[in-house]
């Protein structure tokens, strides 16, 4: 897919200074950015704090946006790495299932711990990115795939591979109901 012509007029301007122009390239793509955010951070004030930031960065780099690149999947990119280091910031570290499951079962709250967002909130940040971009977003994996930079079997993969790494802990909500 490439730009059309009302977008790529829209960045030429964007890339010569033109801020007006740069806010209306971004204006569809926000939602899905704040969506995306929202999802990694489980915080709303952190996650519109991050959609800025990601838009500074944006409007700085934009110069690296390849021309007839789509901006969605450039822009989503950005975002995701800012979401990343809003936690890397937090010092947050994710546990893992084993871990999870042994704190729970000594707090005595088993089924209340492993519902599946919190599941999904034990995975990697990378595991999580590739499953909300999916299923939260429902992007297809061509544009996954832009929007990390790899091809679309990896993003399938990378996908699958997620998938694979959440169902243990979801059989055990299973067997606990």
């Amino acid at each position: 897919m490439s730009l059309d012509r009302g977008q790529s007029e829209l960045t030429q301007r964007a890339r010569r200074g033109d801020g007006e122009a740069f806010a209306e390239l971004l204006r569809p793509e926000y939602r899905s950015a704040v969506r995306l955010a929202k999802a990694l951070l489980h915080n709303v004030d952190e996650a519109e704090d991050a959609v800025q930031e990601a838009a500074l960065k944006a409007w700085r780099k934009l110069d690296n946006l390849r021309e007839g690149s789509l901006l969605r999947p450039w822009f989503l990119g950005i975002v995701a790495n800012q979401c990343r280091s809003v936690r890397r910031a937090k010092w947050w570290t994710s546990r893992t299932d084993e871990e999870a499951r042994e704190k729970a079962a000594e707090a005595g709250d088993i089924a209340g711990s492993i519902d599946l967002r919190r599941a999904v909130a034990q995975l990697e940040y990378d595991q999580r990115l590739v499953l909300v971009l999916r299923y939260y977003m429902d992007l297809p994996f061509e544009e996954i795939a832009r929007t990390l930079g790899i091809s679309p079997k990896a993003a399938r993969s990378r996908v699958e591979r997620a998938v694979k790494n959440l169902r243990p802990m979801l059989r055990v909500q299973e067997a606990v109901s």
